[in-house]
């Protein structure tokens, strides 16, 4: 009964966002405050009924209701219960549910917390997030319907994929949709603005917490997902270049742009035209992954194998989407009024400068991403886009970008002094440049991209604080007043200064990685050593060990650091008896900042001995620490109060009042 609930309520919330579709936009174009406010109840339903859902999905996976065949299909009875609730969103169906109620999420809170938008651009928001909420909705029940019933029910169940049996599947999706998805809104508010034929600097102060909460929220799903397929598949990489992990990092360049351009409108009302083609296209980008993971057109460790049909579906979607969206642009965008001068060296031209190479950027991956594609459709050859392409375009893309990002928040509005912001970042250039010349002493000299990468890394780190000191008035100032001077900044101050400083930290990490990481593969029997990072690593013993629903055969390793402190190091083989599919357990020490990477391989052919790969990966873990702190920056910004919209102002009582309190 549970799981007709949820099937019933998924038609309800289709028949809502029906409603939210076209009643509140009929309003905004007969100006009926009433049909207006439709949009606000139905976005609040819509969610109601689809957290009735996914928590009637939920209950049959937890209590292994095997009459559901996606419960068949992804659970086990024998699974610990924290992979049974994380494997309602580990498969296409559940995931979609997940997604589609998160989408419903965004459009109850900008119900609930738009309450100072004007009524017709909210109740056109709202319009839009019915259309999107719509067509997912559709596309569920009528292609990946979750609870379907299977009849005569099979007494167990064929387990998750063992890959997804982490607890990284319990953070990483849902993330990750929270970034995606959340892009919808800032979506939603151009293509309403575009219906509504007014755009101005009000609006983009509007969009902006919008887009920043989903780069936050986008910026950490990748840095988890990231890690997650660093420990969980064994194979010792950060980052593949896999056509999925772009899917999301497209739309967080993007949305990197958006964010700085809706800056730019909404303190000069210029760049218009730029800020609303970029939210139409970083939501754009959001459902192109959706395609990508979804369609079957990739293999990939991250992609659903489904058929065509949902596929074909989903590009239907895209269509309408992105292509409606687009010209409904074109046919605006000649309307859309110039805002504000600017010369070109000054804060707006700096950040021009940002979107320009962002945006490039983000064509690259596109290209690099779906060209393999495109040409196996069109001629059958099949061919691969990896790291060296991307080496090639994308590295380069971003150097000057990188060297510029120090100086745009030193810049003024309108017109700046580019020598004056130079002067400012003297001591910032000579101590990344004591830092090069550091590097390259200590490599003697074989090292220079290295040293040139620690430099830069240093230079953003340092450039980034740079700004919140010359207007805390240092080193003048006496640090009191400095103190008292920082104390009355705003928070977005903070959170700009932090998000630069975390790219810094991220490629301070690559860098060292890349450059110095070092790896063994050999054969190894209880007893063997092996040198790493200056330490040495033993094998001590091989060791069976039986799971929930899987068997281990443990490598134990102890890790001699400094010749006297042993730690224990454990990577293992496992196997899954019901999906028959074996994993590799890595084996990671943390010393600081830096990694030794164990990865158990299988049994040589003498039957004695493993293959063994072992990594010592330096600074490897400030490439997410740097993400987490880019994601902190985006989260204090975020607090400033200048962008909680709807926030209402303090007011003093008056004076009556108080006298007689």
């Amino acid at each position: 009964m549970t799981v007709e609930l949820g099937h019933f309520a998924l038609v309800l919330a289709a028949c809502l966002a029906l409603v939210q579709s076209f009643v509140p936009l009929v309003g905004s174009l007969r100006g009926d405050v009433r049909l207006m406010e439709t949009g606000s109840a139905t976005s609040i339903g819509i969610f109601a009924l689809l957290c009735l859902s996914f928590a009637a999905l939920t209950t049959a996976y937890a209590g292994s209701d095997f009459s559901v065949l996606n419960v068949v299909q992804n659970s086990h009875s024998l699974k610990p219960m924290i992979y049974k609730i994380t494997g309602v969103w580990g498969n296409h169906e559940g995931s979609m549910l997940l997604w589609v109620l998160i989408l419903a999420l965004f459009g109850a809170l900008v119900a609930s917390f738009g309450r100072d938008l004007p009524a017709t651009l909210k109740a056109n928001v709202l319009a839009v997030q019915g259309w999107i909420t719509l067509a997912f909705l559709a596309f569920i029940l009528f292609t990946s319907n979750p609870f379907t019933r299977i009849f005569p029910a099979p007494i167990e169940g064929q387990d998750l994929n063992p890959i997804l049996q982490d607890i990284g599947l319990a953070i990483h999706p849902p993330l990750l949709y929270l970034g995606y998805v959340g892009f919808s809104v800032s979506f939603s508010f151009a293509v309403a603005a575009l219906i509504d034929g007014r755009i101005d600097a009000a609006w983009a102060r509007w969009v902006r917490p919008w887009t920043l909460a989903a780069w936050v929220f986008l910026t950490a799903g990748i840095a988890m997902g990231s890690y997650w397929a660093y420990y969980e598949l064994g194979w010792g990489g950060w980052w593949f270049w896999d056509p999925v992990e772009n899917a999301s990092f497209m739309p967080w360049l993007s949305g990197t742009a958006l964010l700085h351009s809706a800056l730019v409108m909404e303190k000069r009302s210029a760049l218009k035209i730029w800020t609303v083609l970029l939210a139409i296209l970083t939501f754009s980008l959001s459902l192109l992954g959706t395609f990508l993971v979804r369609s079957g057109v990739l293999t990939s460790v991250h992609s659903f194998a489904v058929d065509p049909e949902r596929g074909v579906f989903i590009l239907a979607i895209l269509f309408v989407f992105i292509g409606g969206s687009l010209a409904l642009f074109a046919f605006r965008a000649s309307e859309l009024e110039g805002g504000g001068l600017f010369a070109p060296i000054s804060r707006e031209g700096a950040l021009v400068f940002n979107n320009l190479f962002l945006t490039t950027a983000t064509a690259t991956v596109l290209i690099g991403t779906l060209y393999p594609l495109g040409l196996e459709v069109l001629t059958g050859e099949k061919i691969s886009v990896g790291e060296p392409f991307f080496s090639m375009t994308f590295g380069p893309l971003m150097l000057p970008l990188l060297f510029a990002m120090p100086f745009g928040p030193l810049l003024a509005w309108k017109r700046a002094d580019l020598a004056a912001a130079a002067q400012r970042l003297y001591a910032v250039a000579g101590a990344a440049m004591a830092v090069t010349i550091i590097t390259l002493a200590l490599t003697h000299g074989t090292r220079i991209l290295a040293a040139f990468g620690f430099g830069l890394a240093f230079w953003i780190m340092l450039g980034s604080l740079a700004d919140l000191g010359y207007r805390a008035g240092l080193p003048k100032a006496p640090w009191r007043v400095a103190l008292a001077r920082l104390k009355g900044l705003p928070r977005s101050a903070f959170g700009t200064a932090l998000a630069h400083f975390g790219i810094g930290v991220t490629l301070l990490g690559i860098v060292a990685v890349s450059a110095f990481e070092t790896e063994t593969v050999t054969v190894m029997a209880p007893g063997d050593t092996v040198q790493v990072g200056g330490n040495t690593l033993r094998f001590e013993r091989l060791e069976p060990r039986n799971g929930p629903n899987y068997h281990d055969d443990v490598g134990i390793f102890s890790l001699v650091r400094d010749n006297r402190r042993t730690v224990t190091i454990e990577s293992a083989k496992r196997f899954y008896p019901a999906r028959q599919m074996p994993t590799t357990e890595a084996g990671i020490y943390t010393h600081v900042f830096s990694q030794t990477y164990v990865s158990l391989g299988d049994a040589s052919a003498n039957g004695g001995a493993n293959v063994v790969r072992v990594w010592y990966k330096p600074l490897v873990t400030l490439i997410w620490y740097g993400c987490v702190l880019m994601a902190l920056g985006g989260a204090v910004s975020l607090a400033d109060r200048r962008l909680r919209v709807g926030a209402p102002a303090r007011r003093r009582k008056p004076a009556s009042l108080e006298a007689g309190a």
